[in-house]
C-alpha cells in the first residue's frame, strides 16, 4: 500500500485487471484525453462481463432450483405456487439490477469527473464507492486530480513569481537606455555598467529556473564520481572567504578525525549546493558573527543496511527564522523582507541534495540563528 495525500485514504498498488497495460499505475500526471477513453472503456467491458458471469451464475442456480422442484413435484411431491416462483424470480433480478449498479453509478460518476477534469476543473472529486476495482479507480482518479490541480497552482504562481522577477531589472535597463537615448545620461561606462549588472542579473535568474525546472522533472544528468568531500568544502569555503572578511564574519570548518572522505556525487553541483547554502548565510549573519561548515558521519541505521552517506552542516549565528516562516523557506521564490536575491538559492539546493539521493531540512528560533542539514551518499 502506498499512502499518498488525498481523500480517499491510501490507493492499492496493485494493477486492475482491466487497466491498460501501456499505462502506469496510479495514474501518473498527464494527458489525461489520451487516456480516459481506454481505461473507462475497459472498465465498462470489464464490469459488463462481470454482471454476464454474474447472470449466468444465478440462471444456472434457478434451473437447477427448478429441475429440483420439477422432480419433487413428480414424484408425488407438492406443486410449487407460481407466486413463489416469480418471489424467487423476482429477488433474484433485484440482486442482479442491484449488482450492476454498484458497478454502473460509481463509473458514471467518474465519466462525469473526467469530463470536468477535461475542460479543466482539476478541483473535481469524486466519491470513493462502488466494489473494490471500482473504488480503487476512484482513489486513483482523486490523486491525479489532486496532482493536477496542484501543478496549475505551481504553474500560476511561477508564472506570477517570475513576471514578477523579471520586472525590475527590465524597468532598470529600460529607464537607462531612454534616458540615454534622450540625452539625459551619456553613454560612458557609469551608465551602461548597471545596465551590463542587471543583464547578468537576468541570466542568472534564466539559469537558475533552467536548472531549478529540470532537477524537479527528474530530468537534471547528474556526473556523479568519487569526489573528496571535505577537500571541496574547504575550496567553497575560501571562495566566499573574501566576501566574508568584508562583512566582518567569521568562517569555520570542522569535521571529525578519520571520517570517511570520499563522497559519490557531481562535484560541480554540490559545489553549487554549499555555495547557495553559504551564500544564504552570510546575508541573514550579522557583523561579528560566525558560519560553521560541518561534515560527520550520517544516520548510522542508514549506513548497517549499505546505504552510507555523509552529513553536512551549515550554521550561522544569523537573527534566525521564525517557526511560520520555517516551513517554506525551500519553496521557489520564497525570500525575506529584506533578501536582495530572488528566492531561488535554497530550493535550488533542495533539488540538487534530492537529485543526489539525500535530504534536506534545516531548524532555527528567532535569535538563535539557522542550521541547514542536508546529506550525501558515501561513495562505493
Amino acid at each position: 500500500m502506498s499512502s499518498w495525500g488525498h481523500r480517499g485514504g491510501p490507493i492499492p498498488t496493485k494493477r486492475p485487471p482491466w487497466w491498460p497495460h501501456s499505462e502506469p499505475f496510479p495514474p501518473k500526471e498527464g494527458d489525461w484525453r489520451r487516456v480516459r477513453g481506454r481505461y473507462m472503456a475497459r472498465a465498462a467491458m470489464f464490469s459488463f462481463i462481470a454482471f454476464l458471469v454474474f447472470a449466468f451464475v444465478v440462471a444456472a442456480f434457478i434451473t437447477l432450483l427448478v429441475s429440483i422442484f420439477t422432480s419433487i413435484g413428480g414424484a408425488g411431491g407438492p406443486a410449487i405456487p407460481v407466486p413463489l416462483a416469480l418471489l424467487v424470480l423476482f429477488l433474484v433480478v433485484a440482486m442482479a439490477a442491484r449488482s450492476f449498479r454498484r458497478f454502473a453509478a460509481p463509473l458514471a460518476d467518474l465519466i462525469q469527473a473526467a469530463e470536468s477534469v477535461e475542460s479543466g476543473d482539476y478541483g473535481v472529486r469524486v466519491r470513493v464507492r462502488g466494489p473494490g476495482e471500482v473504488r480503487s479507480l476512484a482513489r486513483a482518479f482523486n490523486a491525479m486530480s489532486e496532482r493536477l490541480e496542484t501543478s496549475e497552482e505551481q504553474r500560476k504562481r511561477l508564472l506570477a513569481d517570475v513576471t514578477h522577477e523579471l520586472r525590475t531589472p527590465l524597468t532598470i535597463m529600460q529607464g537607462n537606455l531612454e534616458a540615454m537615448l534622450d540625452g539625459v545620461y551619456p553613454a560612458d561606462a557609469s551608465h551602461l555598467e548597471p545596465i551590463i549588472d542587471e543583464t547578468r542579473v537576468l541570466s542568472r535568474l534564466v539559469d537558475d529556473l533552467r536548472t531549478l525546472s529540470l532537477a524537479e522533472a527528474g530530468a537534471l544528468a547528474l556526473h556523479r564520481e568519487p569526489t573528496d568531500l571535505v577537500l571541496l568544502a574547504r575550496d567553497v569555503l575560501a571562495a566566499f572567504r573574501q566576501q566574508a572578511d568584508e562583512k566582518g564574519v567569521t568562517l569555520q570548518f570542522t569535521t571529525p578525525p578519520g571520517l570517511t572522505r570520499s563522497a559519490d556525487i557531481d562535484p560541480v553541483r554540490t559545489r553549487e549546493i554549499f555555495s547557495n547554502l553559504l551564500s544564504n548565510a552570510l546575508r541573514h549573519t550579522p557583523r561579528d558573527g560566525t558560519i560553521t561548515v560541518g561534515i560527520e558521519p550520517g544516520d548510522p541505521v542508514e549506513s548497517a543496511a549499505g546505504h552510507p552517506k555523509l552529513r553536512v552542516t551549515v550554521r550561522d549565528t544569523g537573527d534566525g527564522i521564525s517557526a511560520d516562516l520555517l516551513p517554506h523557506i525551500f519553496d521557489r521564490f520564497y525570500k525575506s523582507d529584506e533578501s536582495r536575491g530572488v528566492g531561488l538559492g535554497l530550493a535550488i539546493a533542495k533539488s540538487l541534495v534530492v537529485a543526489h539521493g539525500g535530504e534536506i531540512d534545516a531548524t532555527s528560533a528567532p535569535g538563535q540563528g539557522t542550521e541547514m542539514r542536508f546529506t550525501i551518499p558515501v561513495a562505493g
